[in-house]
């Protein structure tokens, strides 16, 4: 697992483009980093030969310059023609056409993918024998946990019997992307409100088909409305057909705003080392003299922001069990 978690951080910092700062963009170009980037092609050594020799002052700016070009124009690995209405998906605007783009965040997914095959290859060994390494312990513990603790409570036994590997998975789908966002040289694809609001739509499909199966698909539109006198119902029928598209809306906002919040907070912290070394007088030791203040309280806010990791991956998941288990139980 740990050696994925290393791939996937290697592959991130060798194959997407390299954000270069500046004294009037420092914020922003700290920023850049919680924004999906494209996966490119390896960053070569070509063309240094020919930097150099533009470089006549000395100063290494064109250099920099060219360099920057280079990776903010690289070329995506990976990129697949889209149909015009699908032109809202284009990650390649430079290229003719619309372009469907492989990200940095896809690596991190399938990172994510392959930790859940890795760390639950041996559980089911453990759960039938009670043998097996301190992993297989550990995500068996979690397992049953999530079975007693959180997904039978929500949607009573029989129903929580049939959706809870669909509960384990998404829970820890978003726990791995989540945990794995806070290493160096990672991305967090749940800061990234596209993925989220696919973790949601899924959620949401589940509540309609789930709930047209078990009442029908016109009973399953009836019963969103409570017993109200008939000239109140077109009413209610809006406003409850508006709440049960706003309950995924709300989960996919809630996800992405806390992973992204979590992250600027400690990127701001680090951007204070750079903002207030100038004022130190250009002096490097002044510069680290204020720099531990600015890095404790990064660490500070990286251990509150592990545990929110956890915890948003818990709530995601409760609150989709009760979403489900309501659409297709109304009564409750």
């Amino acid at each position: 697992m740990l050696a994925v978690l290393v791939g996937a951080c290697f592959l991130t910092h060798r194959h997407t483009p390299h954000h270069t700062a500046s004294e009037e963009s420092l914020f922003s170009t700290i920023f850049m980093h919680v924004i999906p980037a494209p996966v490119v092609g390896a960053h070569g050594d070509h063309g240094h030969a020919e930097d150099d020799e533009i470089d006549h002052s000395g100063t290494g700016a064109a250099v920099v310059e060219d360099h920057a070009d280079e990776h903010h124009h690289a070329e995506p690995a990976l990129h697949i023609g889209l149909p015009e209405f699908l032109g809202g998906f284009d990650g390649h605007p430079t290229k003719e056409g619309h372009q469907l783009v492989v990200y940095n965040l896809q690596i991190f997914q399938l990172a994510a993918l392959l930790m859940i095959l890795i760390g639950f290859s041996g559980v089911p060994t453990y759960l039938r024998t009670g043998q097996g390494d301190t992993t297989s312990k550990l995500m068996a513990g979690f397992c049953l946990w999530l079975r007693d603790d959180l997904v039978e409570p929500a949607m009573g036994k029989e129903l929580s019997n049939r959706f809870l590997p669909f509960m384990m998975f998404i829970f820890f789908f978003i726990m791995f992307m989540n945990v794995m966002g806070l290493t160096p040289a990672s991305v967090t694809p749940t800061a990234s409100i596209f993925v989220t609001g696919a973790l949601a739509f899924i959620t949401f499909s589940t509540m309609i088909i789930g709930g047209m199966i078990a009442q029908g698909p016109v009973a399953f539109f009836k019963n969103l409305v409570p017993h109200v006198p008939l000239i109140l119902w077109p009413l209610m029928f809006v406003i409850e057909l508006t709440g049960l598209i706003l309950k995924p809306a709300a989960l996919m906002i809630r996800l992405f705003a806390t992973m992204t919040g979590g992250h600027l907070v400690v990127l701001s912290f680090l951007a204070l080392i750079f903002l207030f070394g100038p004022f130190a007088g250009n002096s490097m030791g002044k510069a680290l003299a204020i720099s531990p203040a600015w890095v404790g309280f990064s660490v500070f806010v990286m251990i509150i922001e592990a545990f929110v990791a956890l915890v948003q991956a818990y709530i995601f998941t409760l609150l989709s069990s009760l979403f489900i288990s309501a659409s297709i139980h109304p009564e409750h």
